[in-house]
């Protein structure tokens, strides 16, 4: 092996070992049984403290973190775990559990809809801001003061991610609908805490009636009695309060019956206002406001020096702790949420089944057939696709991206579309041999001629991919990410890997031939013959489809991604199947108005869910869903709507706002998308092919759209991606047609322009029937396995193939012939010739 190929061979190997170390483990290890082999000189009570979090686990298994931390209470841990350095944190155990949370997590990170749990997008009112505090300034400090209010919650891969001036997108997998709800919760409390005194005469006014006095309001805290119920207490309270914030910690306490109450310590400036507060008011009452809720009203009994003090109340062990959490880290404006996404843990876990299972009858149906087909040379592209996979998971996990649905179909796509590369390769190199070049002479013609072709064809692609990274959103980013990653490392081992194997072979003198079967063999088909017929009919069905999708189905086409509203996902008992009508009527007597109601087929399974969609609207407002789903189940006891627990699969909860943004990027973004590629190709080639490509581009994404519309599907993110996908596809296969045109043109092949096309679309048809085949092969495995949200992009996907496949011929190459009136462009210098020499056929 020569010096050069042993570089080669040393970066693919070192690339190999990084990526097998950055996916181990890929998944997460139980946290209990982590915080145990991790601890360290572990004596009586961290065996008690490790009993009690392993019976709490089997109570509730979901709540590991919680689990932990309530065995642990006021426990000191930090000699068990010497080397995390927590002795200078204030919250020590928050600081370990967090620490042996991100450790014992997988490296592949796992989206909410793999995972399941919770998705807000939350908007801060920077119009409550102080007048010297920048949007870009408070939305950053939002950000780590919501990370560490929700580290609490145990989640190991959070996401935080400031969206524009005034979101902040929060992601948390993994989470229950319990503590769903409770994050919910702790994501919206700003922790504005006021100090205000309560009226001399609170009681005795309020039991005359009087509800009213100069200065003063009403407040009501809801006291819980040893039999479970509650009891409304009154106060009357100041208006204007004597100490606003100045919190310098908050932690659970107990109080003299063993119950939980928050203790609290004040910043110096604001312990001094706070003696002077009680040491002038003792025997009255000061009521302790919450975001403007009354959360307790103690008797000053005497001065409170120190700056200390306790929220009493009725909390259970799990508000005390959130309430000391929240006090803990305020926020400096309020937040609320106005996009929320809900996936079931279980359906999370069914989605990771049905995607791994896609992924793999995707890569065996491609590996499969790379083999039949290409014999060894189908081994030694199976061997880079293998690594492909490898080299794309470890970057994946180093820069950690996260792993979701669309993200699994950017896997299996990565698959497919990488085999063009070698199909090129392959063919260029038959191509060589045919003619009688050596085995060498061919391997290395084949390699040089077809990397322009790879080039320009991924490049386009890359065009796509990356303007879904930056304007995407979600998991459409995130498929943007896993599709720009693939692209890239399927150049490098297209290109270096299976050249490097090539040269191995030649070097050891055990390739001697080449053996591939080849299906179509020296065709002559008259493509351009039927330009016309099928260029009129191709249109009349785009019209035809999106006529029917804008002006029958109208706004029914959009859901709620792009026009608000809230999507839910329900689970039924199969042999119980309620007619549409009957479900819609139910469901409209919650929203007051029309709604979407259909059953979606899983088609691996054979199973059916109900799919309900509501617009912003109704008089039940932002909770509309849940409240369908209390009604179905209650009209329709024997369906079983929801299960034993009666949730939702999942919930899509978009504003209005929202969703009309989302509407106007996707646009924007596959308007940028053909801008950057009919600039490239113009620069590439010339202005007429681009305006050709950008053409049929157009036309392949109304004929995907048209179908997808008569097919009664909605329009959500997943569709966005797949159309940009199309776009990429349709013109790889394009750029591969007019690279060979433009060769054909400057090596002067005889005849008129039209028969220069033809031979060049001949050329090229084994290459476009194999990788549409291919890339056919693996996303029809994601719409037969994939289910849930991959149907949609595998569906769109599919249509797009076929109509890209077939716009490259009779759309891209026929525009380029009409544009020019049937005469050679000016593209090599033996064009005047070669016409004379061959004149137009009929």
């Amino acid at each position: 092996m020569n010096r050069n190929h042993f570089w080669k061979l040393l970066l693919i190997l070192l690339l190999l070992a990084w990526s097998i170390y950055e996916i181990y483990p890929p998944t997460a290890r139980p946290l209990v049984n982590y915080f145990q082999n991790r601890a360290v000189s572990k004596d009586a009570t961290f065996r008690s403290i490790l009993e009690k979090a392993q019976a709490l686990e089997k109570q509730r298994p979901e709540r590991s973190y919680a689990n932990l931390e309530e065995a642990i209470g006021n426990t000191d841990i930090k000699r068990y775990f010497p080397f995390f350095q927590a002795q200078t944190d204030p919250h020590p155990t928050t600081y370990i559990l967090n620490r042996l949370q991100r450790e014992a997590a997988g490296k592949v990170k796992l989206g909410i809809d793999l995972a399941g749990g919770t998705s807000f997008l939350v908007q801060m009112d920077t119009n409550r801001l102080a007048n010297d505090q920048s949007a870009g300034t408070a939305i950053s400090q939002a950000v780590e003061v919501l990370r560490k209010r929700l580290d609490t919650f145990g989640v190991a891969e959070p996401v935080f991610q400031p969206e524009g001036n005034d979101r902040i997108l929060i992601q948390l997998p993994g989470l229950s609908e319990q503590v769903a709800a409770e994050a919910r919760a702790t994501i919206q409390k700003v922790a504005y805490l006021e100090f205000r005194l309560v009226h001399p005469k609170s009681q005795e006014l309020i039991n005359q009636g009087i509800t009213t006095a100069p200065g003063y309001e009403l407040l009501t805290h809801f006291r819980t009695n040893p039999d479970g119920s509650r009891t409304p207490e009154r106060y009357l309270v100041k208006k204007r309060p004597e100490l606003v914030g100045g919190i310098k910690d908050a932690f659970v306490s107990r109080d003299q019956m063993g119950r939980p109450q928050i203790s609290f310590t004040l910043n110096s400036k604001a312990a001094d206002v706070f003696a002077k507060i009680t040491r002038e008011n003792v025997g009255h009452l000061l009521a302790i406001v919450l975001d403007g809720e009354l959360q307790t009203a103690p008797r000053i009994n005497g001065a409170i020096e120190g700056g200390s003090g306790e929220i009493t109340g009725d909390y259970s062990e799990q508000e005390a702790f959130a309430l000391a959490n929240v006090l803990r880290n305020p926020l400096q404006a309020p937040v609320h949420i106005i996009d929320e996404r809900k996936v079931d843990p279980t359906l999370g876990n069914d989605s990771i089944r049905s995607g791994i299972q896609a992924a793999i009858y995707g890569v065996i149906a491609v590996v499969v057939f790379m083999l039949v087909y290409y014999l060894r040379s189908g081994l030694v592209a199976n061997i880079a696709l293998l690594l492909n996979i490898i080299i794309l998971l470890g970057v994946m996990c180093s820069i950690g991206t996260t792993l979701t649905l669309p993200g699994i179909a950017g896997v299996v796509l990565t698959i497919g579309m990488a085999v063009d590369a070698n199909v090129l390769i392959y063919e260029r190199i038959r191509e060589e041999l045919a003619v009688g070049k050596s085995m060498r002479g061919a391997l290395s013609a084949g390699y040089d001629r077809a990397f322009g072709t790879i080039f320009d064809s991924n490049l386009t692609t890359l065009i796509s991919s990356v303007i879904l990274i930056f304007m995407g959103t979600g998991p459409v980013k995130g498929f943007g990410v896993t599709l720009t990653i693939g692209v890239t490392v399927s150049l490098f081992t297209s290109l270096v890997v299976t050249r490097l194997i090539f040269d191995w072979l030649l070097a050891k003198n055990w390739l001697k031939s080449l053996k591939m079967l080849h299906v179509v063999k020296g065709a002559h088909f008259d493509f351009m013959k039927w330009a016309v017929p099928a260029f009129v009919a191709s249109w009349l069905l785009i019209v035809i489809g999106n006529g029917y999708g804008i002006f029958v189905r109208g706004h029914d086409v959009l859901g709620v991604e792009f026009a608000g509203g809230e999507s839910v996902m329900l689970t039924f008992d199969q042999q119980h199947k309620i007619d549409v009508d009957k479900l819609r009527a139910a469901a409209k007597k919650v929203t007051g108005g029309d709604v979407l109601v259909g059953y979606q087929r899983d088609i691996a399974s054979g199973t059916d869910t109900l799919r309900i969609t509501a617009r912003s609207f109704g008089k039940e407002g932002a909770q509309v869903g849940e409240k369908i789903v209390q009604e179905l189940r209650k009209d329709f006891p024997e369906a079983k709507f929801g299960g034993e627990t009666g949730q939702p699969s999942s919930i899509d909860r978009v504003g209005a706002t929202v969703g009309k943004e989302i509407r106007e990027t996707a646009i924007l973004s596959g308007l940028v998308a053909l801008f950057g590629i009919l600039i490239y190709v113009a620069f590439r080639y010339e202005f007429s092919f681009a305006v050709g490509a950008v053409v049929a581009i157009i036309h392949d994404l109304l004929m995907t759209l048209g179908w997808y519309f008569l097919t009664g599907r909605e329009l959500n993110a997943t569709t966005v991606a797949a159309l940009l996908t199309i776009i990429g596809f349709s013109i790889n296969d394009t750029i591969v047609i007019f690279d060979r045109i433009r060769e054909d043109l400057k090596l002067g092949v005889r005849g008129t322009f039209k028969e220069v096309m033809n031979k060049a679309l001949n050329q090229t048809l084994s290459r476009t029937i194999i990788t549409s085949g291919t890339v056919f092969l693996a996303t029809l495995a994601l719409y037969i396995f994939g289910g849930g949200v991959i149907n949609d992009f595998a569906f769109t996907f599919l249509v797009g193939i076929l109509t890209g496949t077939y716009s490259s011929i009779y759309i891209a190459s026929a525009l380029v012939l009409w544009w020019h009136k049937g005469r050679r462009p000016n593209i090599g210098s033996a064009q005047a010739p070669a016409q004379a020499a061959s004149p137009a056929r009929p």
